[in-house]
């Protein structure tokens, strides 16, 4: 049990100050490591600084200074009970073995996937002493006889504080594990219990953070796993190189992939039973030069609020928003980068209308989310159910509103065009910088733009911002800062510090900003002349509509978000 953290201890022993403490909380916010790892990092402590502090905290025996602990018998061959490459690669030494029981010295305590597989590999129940990685690489290399240990330990070091460079050129040792494991082995070793376990932890944790997207990633000598929480990547501690093809293979099994197939792309899923509720998982996978990287996409609707008031629009835009929902036809547009929401925010609106009076279908590449009491398509490409097959049928079946995941070709944006003009409700979704660019792009795929003004009704262009973490945000004054013709009303605006409950981010979770351009009298009167991007944007701009970056920014002056994080999504206006 861990009584003191970390930097509690390191300050008792005068190895740091308060004000370091806090310097390295703010640095591990970029990066997903520990504390210690943090304070190494930035060269605030030493490695034997480091190991001392971590045995005091977790009250193990510290190896380093006491060389009678870090020699091992000689009698019990310990080397073939645990075998010199998995002691190198996971920087164990075994120490001695009594009965049922092995003694061994470890730089990273914490790593319960390693010593699980450890505990698999020698049936034994494990004691531990902690000595730094330099001690015990040079301890591994004396017992097991290996050579040139000089160059070695400087590698090791080196790559584990994140500081290797690969040379691919001078790589001539590298050998495809592909080619040594047979399609039976490599599904023996996906259905083996530490993998199960953990495939199972690295779900989990990423549901539990809230995560988006897991990201499993292959590279020379090592295997990366990332999380993406409210947009951004962070890194996890990573499990061992060897594991990554029994890794991606239960991956790749549980999602109902090929796993002999590993030179082209593949698709698949996996539903998650998580207590009360289900999570499903989109899964994607690539061929790289390491091997095969993974992500997998969580779809978890218990953390996503599918409610048009919850999702980050104000009044007056929620107001213009369902007044355009309640129109029996018409085209109804989100738009913005990947990742910016749109899918939500159609989802939001479907909730807003859903009546057990009206038919609604959808057609989605894939259907994110199974929304009861909603007809719901999924594209295949492979046997022709494209967007544009999926609607021609759609027009067959009677519908009230019809949801298309995404406008990508002309076929596709007529016959969205056509349905809103034959009596029909159609949302869906473009790739545009803004909402008045709708327009040019729909113009570009090949609408013909006099169709535009009778079937257009409502264009959102959208982002996501990471809200301030309401437990740490810090408040200061903006001293009249302005960005071109607009400057900041407010006397205090806030940025992240970051703490506990934040995971020392500064963030939690994230709310939209958009333009709500609704299509007005003026606005069609302009479309019928074809008129260009810019008399469009003046002409929604005089109609009340508030560009992203003045959105933003009345977000920063409410204390919603930080200044920072509007800066680095939308554009400052010239």
């Amino acid at each position: 049990m861990i009584h003191q953290r970390l930097g509690e201890i390191l300050i008792k022993q005068g190895l740091i100050t308060e004000n370091q403490l806090q310097q390295a909380l703010e640095a591990k916010k970029l990066k997903k490591e520990r504390i210690g790892e943090t304070f190494f990092r930035l060269g605030m402590i030493t490695e034997a600084d480091l190991v001392s502090a971590l045995a005091m905290q977790l009250r193990i025996p510290y190896a380093s200074n006491q060389a009678e602990l870090m020699k091992p018998r000689l009698d019990q061959e310990l080397d073939k009970l645990v075998p010199f490459e998995f002691a190198r690669r996971n920087i164990i030494l075994p120490l001695v073995k009594n009965t049922a029981s092995l003694t061994c010295a470890v730089f990273d305590p914490l790593d319960y996937i390693m010593l699980d597989n450890l505990k698999q590999l020698t049936n034994c129940e494990l004691s531990l002493v902690i000595a730094t990685k330099t001690d015990l690489i040079k301890a591994i290399d004396d017992f097991y006889g290996m050579v040139g240990r000089d160059t070695m330990l400087d590698q090791e070091v080196e790559k584990s504080y994140g500081t290797e460079q690969l040379d691919l050129k001078e790589d001539k040792s590298y050998v495809s594990l592909d080619a040594e494991l047979s399609i039976n082995r490599l599904v023996e070793k996906a259905e083996e219990a530490p993998v199960i376990k953990l495939v199972d932890l690295i779900i989990r944790q990423a549901i539990d953070e809230k995560a988006s997207d897991i990201h499993i990633e292959p590279f020379k000598d090592k295997l990366e796993i990332r999380y993406r929480i409210d947009g951004v990547l962070y890194q996890i501690p990573p499990p061992a190189a060897h594991l990554q093809l029994a890794l991606v293979s239960r991956v790749k099994i549980l999602s109902r992939m090929d796993i002999s197939e590993k030179r082209l792309p593949q698709d698949g899923n996996i539903s998650c039973k998580l207590e009360d509720r289900i999570v499903d998982l989109r899964v994607s996978s690539i061929p790289t030069i390491w091997g095969e990287k993974v992500v997998m996409r969580i779809l978890d609707r218990g953390t996503m609020s599918l409610e048009l008031g919850h999702l980050g629009f104000d009044a007056k835009q929620l107001t213009l928003i369902r007044k355009s929902l309640e129109a029996s036809y018409g085209l109804f547009f989100v738009t913005g980068p990947t990742g910016s929401g749109k899918s939500t925010t159609l989802y939001a609106a479907l909730n807003e209308v859903k009546d057990t009076t009206k038919n609604i279908l959808t057609v989605e590449d894939p259907v994110e989310y199974k929304i009861d009491g909603i007809n719901q398509v999924a594209v295949r490409a492979d046997i022709g159910l494209t967007f544009a097959a999926a609607l021609r049928a759609f027009l067959r079946q009677d519908p009230d509103i019809i949801l298309v995941g995404e406008v990508r070709d002309m076929e596709t944006a007529q016959i969205c065009v056509r349905a809103a003009l034959t009596g029909h409700m159609v949302l869906s979704t473009l790739h545009t910088n803004d909402a008045p660019s709708a327009i040019s792009r729909l113009i570009d795929i090949g609408v013909p733009y006099y169709l535009l003004p009778p079937s257009l009704c409502m264009v959102i262009g959208q982002r996501l911002v990471r809200v301030l973490c309401p437990k740490c945000k810090e408040a200061y004054e903006p001293n009249g800062l302005t960005f071109g013709d607009y400057k900041i009303k407010s006397d205090l605006i806030y940025r992240a510090k970051g703490c506990d409950e934040c995971s020392h981010t500064g963030y939690r979770g994230r709310k939209v900003i958009a333009e709500v351009m609704a299509i007005s009298d003026k606005i069609r009167a302009l479309l019928t002349k074809n008129s260009t991007y810019e008399d469009l944007r003046d002409a929604a701009r005089k109609n009340g509509m508030e560009t992203l970056f003045e959105v933003g920014m009345r977000r920063v002056e409410e204390g919603l978000t930080s200044l920072d994080e509007i800066l680095g999504i939308v554009t400052i206006p010239e």
